[in-house]
């Protein structure tokens, strides 16, 4: 069962694949549909994808492919929002083609200020905002923040750079962490749970582990990618 919105965006999805064999950006998927954010366009994709309407490349950013299309069309039976498959409908597939490279889709996340790659500094929320493309992020929030110092170099994170953190409080051990100490100050670093203890690992062999109690830390998030200007 698909929604009039979903079946709307499926059918412009694959017209635009037609004339020009490149998917349409979210923001023309935006204006198709008469959406006011790109997010409604993210829920939307993520639902055709469950039920395998289309699927995204591998490695490609912005690249969808149409898997099949509903023959048929609204159900009598159902509101006007709904469209029905029944048992009995034909369910047409897509020959499958390679698509040609598309362009990245750009995403603008909050940018909330510095956060250490050394000793601990406080990471400030801000009202500035940096443009992503959406490649580099995953299903959930994001945040980005500027890295300052050099303790996660050797896991190619340098000063200057902008990590990109997806929120969450919770984190697997060996993952990169925003981790909060003392609700006053932020770091960058890996996570180790020691025990009763948590380590923060730096990726320098300069700088040492730092160790605090488990009510002493707080998880903000953890990284999802990396932003480096030339």
């Amino acid at each position: 069962m698909l929604t009039q919105k979903q079946h709307e965006l499926l059918c412009f999805i694959d017209e635009k694949l037609k004339d020009s064999g490149v998917s349409p950006s979210f923001e023309e998927m935006k204006e198709a549909l008469g959406l006011k954010s790109k997010s409604g366009i993210h829920r939307l994709i993520s639902a055709l994808e469950e039920r395998h309407f289309i699927r995204r490349l591998p490695n490609r950013a912005r690249a969808l492919e149409v898997l099949k299309l509903p023959e048929g069309g609204v159900h009598e039976a159902e509101p006007s929002n709904v469209i029905s498959l029944h048992p009995d409908t034909p369910v047409r597939e897509v020959a499958s083609s390679p698509a040609p490279a598309a362009n990245n889709d750009v995403l603008e996340i909050p940018l909330h200020g510095r956060i250490a790659a050394g000793a601990p500094i406080e990471a400030m929320e801000g009202q500035s905002a940096l443009s992503v493309p959406a490649a580099l992020l995953g299903p959930g929030e994001h945040y980005a923040l500027e890295v300052s110092g050099d303790s996660m170099i050797d896991a190619g994170i340098l000063d200057g750079d902008y990590a990109l953190i997806q929120k969450t409080e919770i984190a697997r051990d060996g993952e990169i962490v925003v981790a909060l100490i003392h609700e006053e100050e932020a770091t960058l670093k890996y996570l180790r749970k020691d025990g009763r203890s948590i380590r923060l690992d730096p990726a320098n062999a300069a700088y040492e582990p730092q160790i605090y109690g488990e009510g002493e830390v707080r998880i903000q998030g953890k990284m999802a990618g990396l932003l480096r200007r030339y």
